[in-house]
């Protein structure tokens, strides 16, 4: 049983305050939608009241699950992508679980006590336990993961701001750990539920080195078998699995043989392998395909809503004139993100409204609708910093026009490039001419040359305090604030809500944080991204975590 201080028992959860609406509609199972044909939500069910698993289906076979991109490393500690973490969610485990109601739960470690000043936790583990390699999971596997991450040559960007403020590790004994923070954090213990911080096995990063995000060991239900290069990457049962989490129904070794990724980035070939059979479930269904799976009996589609960050441009305050209110503003009012997400998504996205997303401890709802777009104002606000239009219609000003860098990625991921375009049309119509950039070196182009004016991203997160890496004052070259923006103000909200006890007085400062950020104009929120499978009918009880990453550990495969 966890035990937690009397003086802060809510360290433990962070309380859901707002269901987005997408959920209203929403089946019970992990706050996924599961339609298809004309069951719709009932899709999920069992194919008659009482039937049991072994009934309804078989144990064993090999799930094919195209992906929409290829992992970067498949090393927990390194890699920061959510394709990563969805095949990372398969070989590894966590210390904790958080659960769809955000209450943490018991995973590796059994138990945890936390001292009343929150400088420090003691995680009782599990003693039954073994990495895919023989390796004992133990005490000192704990510490020498988190003392990797926090490691400068790992190199882990998002590993390391999750674990933030962890200090350093104390082994009591075998199976008892005391982690040292350097000041409380509301976010710690959730935090350690993250993918990012899965523990490896001690022995095969030891030896891997730089090379283990390609040979990856973890304690999950499935082990590592191959991983060729934009092709696939393969799975297998863990038969000694024992240790599931609450999340899952099925606490042994999956009833899956193994599961093959599919790396398919182009949307046409990845649903159509679904249809063709080809594969047994593909990731990321595009808008124009989900009325058609969605009446289709031979298929079901599964949506679990995201929270987190939505998807964001960032407007980079280190340039002009974006560092001008009156010029961030004119974007406000010149982006119409509703037209955006009607024209590309038609429907199957919600727009955001907010940094961030509804579902999030503290969205503020009051920000939806606040501001709508305006040609007139935005017209007013950069003649009143003396752009002028020019013959051609673009703003001019001491002989220079009015031009917007917005750099994109490549491939297209969500539409996300078609979004660059649309704004290029909209942003014209009040003088500003866009020039868009496609780059595969978003590194480069944004933490290291501070190269663009405008850069779409999200982010996917379990607690407010995330805001933090994206709006908080940041060195030069950090990577997280991409509007460069600095506000001792914001600064200190931010900081407060990372250690707030009361959750009122909590939510209150991440609606301040919310609301000096539309106020500022540091961004344009654009849409919140639901995550979308496609699968064959034979496939039954994929399910999702609270964060929206598939978990396999309940599958089977109907004959």
């Amino acid at each position: 049983m966890v035990k937690l201080p009397k003086t802060f028992k809510t360290a433990a959860l962070i309380l859901l305050l707002v269901l987005p609406v997408a959920l209203s509609a929403c089946s019970a199972n992990n706050g996924v939608a599961q339609e298809g044909g004309s069951s719709g939500a009932a899709a999920a069910a069992d194919p008659s009241p009482g039937a049991s698993s072994a009934e309804a289906s078989e144990t064993g076979g090999e799930l094919s699950y195209a992906l929409a991109s290829s992992p970067d490393s498949l090393d927990p500690h390194r890699s920061g992508l959510s394709v990563s973490s969805r095949v990372i969610r398969t070989m590894f485990d966590n210390l904790v679980v958080q659960l769809p109601d955000h209450t943490i739960q018991p995973w590796l470690a059994t138990e945890w006590t936390e001292s009343e000043d929150g400088l420090s936790y003691i995680f009782k583990l599990r003693q039954d336990v073994k990495f895919h390699d023989g390796t004992p999971f133990n005490a000192e596997a704990v510490k020498y993961n988190f003392d990797r991450v926090i490691d400068p040559n790992t190199k882990g960007v998002s590993a390391l701001a999750l674990l933030s403020p962890y200090e350093s590790s104390e082994v009591i004994d075998e199976y008892t750990i005391k982690l040292t923070l350097s000041k409380p954090s509301r976010a710690f213990l959730g935090n350690l539920s993250a993918a990012q911080l899965s523990i490896v096995s001690p022995t095969a990063a030891a030896q891997s080195g730089d090379r283990f995000g390609q040979h990856p060991v973890g304690t999950g239900p499935f082990k590592f078998v191959k991983w060729e290069d934009n092709s696939e990457i393969k799975v297998e049962r863990n038969p000694d699995y024992n240790w599931a989490p609450a999340l899952v129904d099925n606490k042994g070794s999956a009833y899956l043989d193994g599961i093959v990724f599919k790396i398919v980035p182009e949307d046409a070939t990845r649903i159509g392998s679904v249809q063709s059979g080809q594969a047994l479930a593909a990731e990321s269904v595009p808008p124009q395909n989900v009325a058609a799976l969605k009446s289709d009996p031979k298929f079901k589609l599964l949506q679990a809503n995201t929270i987190g960050l939505p998807y964001t441009l960032f407007i980079n305050q280190n340039r002009e004139p974006w560092n001008e209110l009156q010029a961030r503003q004119a974007l406000q009012y010149g982006i119409d993100a509703g037209t955006i997400v009607k024209t590309l998504y038609q429907g199957t996205y919600e727009q955001a409204w907010s940094a961030l997303t509804p579902g999030m401890f503290g969205y503020d709802a009051s920000l939806e609708n606040s501001i709508k777009p305006d040609a007139d104002k935005a017209d007013s606000l950069l003649e009143r910093l003396g752009w002028i239009k020019g013959p051609d219609g673009i703003r001019q000003k001491d002989g220079k026009r009015l031009t917007l860098r917005y750099v994109v990625t490549s491939p297209n991921r969500e539409k996300r490039n078609d979004i660059a375009v649309i704004v290029q049309q909209q942003l014209k119509k009040i003088g500003i001419e866009v020039e868009v950039v496609v780059t595969k070196d978003i590194r480069t182009e944004i933490f290291v040359n501070d190269n663009y004016d405008v850069f779409g991203n999200s982010d996917v997160s379990g607690d407010p305090s995330w805001l933090s890496v994206y709006y908080h004052t940041a060195p030069k070259g950090a990577i997280g604030n991409m509007s460069h923006v600095s506000a001792p103000e914001l600064d200190r909200w931010l900081e407060q809500g990372a250690v707030e006890k009361d959750d009122a007085r909590r939510a209150e400062l991440y609606r301040n944080v919310q609301q000096y950020i539309r106020d500022n104009a540091v961004m344009v929120p654009i849409y919140v991204f639901p995550y979308t499978v496609a699968t064959s009918r034979s496939v039954e009880n994929l399910k999702f975590d609270p964060l929206g990453f598939p978990l396999f550990n309940d599958v089977r495969l109907t004959k």
